[in-house]
C-alpha cells in the first residue's frame, strides 16, 4: 500500500511551508509579512505627521483623533477637507507606482526597466499636456479634467506598445528594452516640449507645474481615481503573480512551468502601463518612485523579485515622505517630484555604475 500523501501544512518550499486553497498555492514567507507590515504602520503615521503640518499647525495625536471622528469642529474640517486628500493622493499614487516598477523590472528582468525609465511615463504625459492645452480655455475646464485621465492611459499604453514593438526580437532583452525606452521618452519629451512653447502662457505654466509631479491643490475627486484602479488592477495583478514568478527565469523557463509567455507578458505590461498612466494623471509624472521602490523592496524582503505589496505600501511612503520634506524641511514649498528625483537620481547613477563593474 502507497504511504498516504503528505497534508498541505507539511509541505516546504525551499525550506518554508507552502500555502494551498482552493487551487491556489504560495509560500510563506513571515519576512515578507514583517516588512509589509511595517511599512504599513509607517505610511499611517506619515500621512498623519503630514496632515499634522502647515500653516495652522495640529499635533499629531489631534490628528489621529480627528482621522477617528474625534477632535474640535475645526480639526475635523482642515484634516478631513483641507490635507487629507493631499496626502492619500500621494499614497495612492506611490502605491500605483511602486507595484508598476516591480511587474516591470521583473517582466524585463532588469533593475532599470521602470516606467519612467521606458518612457511610458513621458508618453502619459505628452498625452495629458495635450489635454491640459487644449482644454484650457474657461468652457473646456470639465472636458480637460475629465479626460487627463483616460489621455494619460492612451498615451501610456500607445507607448509602451512602441516600445514593446521595437525592443522584440525573438524574445525581450533586458538592456534592449531599456534603450528603446530611453529613445521613445526622449521623443516624447520633445513633444511635450513643442507644445508648451506653442501653449498660452497660462496653460503652459499649468501644464509645467504639473509635468514636475505635484500634490498641490489634491482633493478627493483626486483620490477617487486611483482608488478605483488599485481596488482593480492590484487583484488581478496577484493572481498574475504566479506567470510573473516564472517570467523572472527567462521565455523557455516559463513556457515549460506551463506560462503562456507572450500572453502572460502582455497583460503584465498593461497592467502596470495602467496604474503608471493613472498615477500620472492624478499627480503628474513623480520621477524615480517606480524604479528605486522596487529594489528597496527586494532587498529588504530578500525575495527572488521585486514583491507587490510591499513596493505598494513603500512606494506610497517614499511620496508622503517626499511631500513632506517638500512642504516643511526646505525653505520654499517644491512639487513631491523634485525631491522624489533627488533622492532616485543618485540610485539611478548607482545602479548603472554597479552594472558596468559585473560586466568588466
Amino acid at each position: 500500500m502507497s504511504a498516504p500523501a503528505p497534508a498541505a501544512s507539511a509541505v516546504t518550499v525551499a525550506g518554508r511551508p507552502a500555502l494551498r486553497w482552493r487551487g491556489l498555492s504560495g509560500v510563506w514567507r513571515p519576512r515578507m509579512l514583517a516588512v509589509t507590515a511595517a511599512g504599513l504602520v509607517l505610511l499611517v503615521l506619515a500621512v498623519a505627521v503630514n496632515v499634522g503640518r502647515g500653516d495652522f499647525p495640529i499635533p499629531l495625536g489631534d490628528v489621529l483623533a480627528a482621522l477617528a471622528g474625534g477632535g474640535t469642529r475645526g480639526q475635523q474640517f482642515v484634516v478631513w477637507q483641507l490635507r487629507l486628500p493631499r496626502s492619500l493622493t500621494g499614497a495612492l499614487v506611490g502605491a500605483a507606482l511602486g507595484i508598476g516598477g516591480a511587474i516591470t523590472q521583473t517582466v524585463a528582468r532588469n533593475p532599470l526597466a521602470s516606467p519612467d525609465i521606458l518612457g511610458v511615463t513621458a508618453g502619459a504625459g505628452t498625452a495629458a499636456v495635450v489635454v491640459i492645452v487644449l482644454g484650457g480655455g474657461s468652457s473646456t475646464v470639465a472636458l480637460s479634467a475629465a479626460g487627463l485621465p483616460l489621455a494619460s492611459l492612451a498615451g501610456g499604453l500607445l507607448t509602451a506598445g512602441l516600445v514593446y514593438g521595437l525592443a522584440w526580437r525573438r524574445g525581450i532583452d533586458g538592456y534592449r528594452l531599456v534603450l528603446v525606452g530611453v529613445g521613445v521618452g526622449a521623443a516624447a519629451t520633445a513633444v511635450t516640449s513643442w507644445l508648451l512653447i506653442a501653449a498660452r502662457i497660462g496653460d503652459a505654466a499649468r501644464a509645467t507645474v504639473w509635468l514636475t509631479g505635484s500634490l498641490n491643490a489634491r482633493g478627493w475627486e483626486n483620490v477617487v481615481p486611483v482608488s478605483i484602479a488599485l481596488l482593480v488592477l492590484v487583484p488581478v495583478a496577484l493572481l498574475l503573480a504566479f506567470g510573473l514568478g516564472a517570467l523572472q527565469f527567462g521565455d523557455d523557463t516559463a513556457t515549460a512551468l506551463g506560462v503562456r509567455v507572450n500572453v502572460a507578458r502582455s497583460a503584465l505590461i498593461v497592467l502596470a502601463v495602467a496604474l503608471t498612466a493613472v498615477a500620472t494623471a492624478s499627480a503628474g509624472p513623480i520621477a524615480f518612485v517606480a524604479l528605486v521602490v522596487p529594489q528597496i523592496c527586494l532587498r529588504l524582503v530578500g525575495a527572488p523579485r521585486p514583491p507587490l505589496l510591499a513596493s505598494a505600501v513603500y512606494g506610497g511612503l517614499l511620496v508622503v515622505v517626499s511631500d513632506l520634506i517638500a512642504r516643511t524641511v526646505l525653505p520654499a514649498e517644491l512639487p513631491v517630484g523634485i525631491v522624489t528625483a533627488a533622492i532616485g537620481a543618485p540610485y539611478l547613477i548607482w545602479l548603472l555604475v554597479r552594472g558596468r563593474s559585473a560586466r568588466v
